[in-house]
């Protein structure tokens, strides 16, 4: 099922976050960002913090997010 077919409602995934990958534990279109709480499209997910296992909107946003909790904190 794709976004183009009938009844296709976007559902949040579940992901576990690897170094340079991730493995989805619950299938979906979308995780949002840990610090803004903004919708990310999985083929627009490029930022997540694998020792705190959240994903991040943009590099600002990973920026900050690593500047406000440290690395592995």
């Amino acid at each position: 099922m794709n976004l183009f077919d009938k009844g296709f409602s976007p559902a949040e995934a579940t992901l576990r976050y690897l170094d340079g990958d991730y493995v989805v534990l619950k299938p979906g279109s979308f995780v949002r960002c840990a610090i803004t709480g903004k919708p990310i499209p999985l083929d627009e997910l490029f930022y997540w913090s694998v020792d705190r296992q959240e994903p991040y909107a943009d590099a600002t946003v990973a920026h900050q997010a690593f500047e406000r909790f440290g690395r592995g904190n």
